[in-house]
């Protein structure tokens, strides 16, 4: 029996804990996303708007959240995935993205996974939440 048979509702992915969000990061990823948002990059801009930081695109922690569950199954098994932002992640802040499986159905010839998504801080602040459904 595959990993992916013993699937059942209960059933928790490996998290994926992130090292904390540094400078560098935001710069690489308003480069790759397109996304230069001085918020995310120019201290000065985020101190303007009353922050003492700049902070992370919310798309970035998506994106780890999509790695979470490209880890445990092909990208070609994901059927839907779909978030929302809660709260900010700020520059230093160590997120972790965490699934669980909450239902698991037969749908069109297919097992599939409803997942229950989140990424949150050290400190337990959730900063997204989310869910997918992926074929087993």
């Amino acid at each position: 029996m595959s990993t992916l048979e013993a699937v059942e509702v209960g059933t928790e992915l490996p998290p994926l804990r992130i090292r904390p969000i540094s400078r560098t990061t935001l710069a690489l990823f308003a480069g790759a996303s397109g996304d230069h948002n001085p918020m995310h990059i120019d201290i000065d801009v985020a101190r303007s708007a009353g922050l003492d930081d700049v902070f992370a695109h919310g798309m970035l922690s998506m994106a780890y959240l999509g790695r979470l569950l490209t880890d445990w199954v092909p990208q070609q098994q994901l059927r839907s995935y779909r978030v929302r932002f809660a709260a900010i992640t700020p520059v230093l802040g160590q997120p972790t993205a965490t699934g669980k499986v909450v239902a698991v159905d037969e749908v069109d010839g297919e097992r599939r996974a409803t997942l229950e998504l989140v990424v949150a801080l050290a400190d337990g602040t959730v900063t997204l939440t989310g869910d997918a459904v992926v074929a087993l």
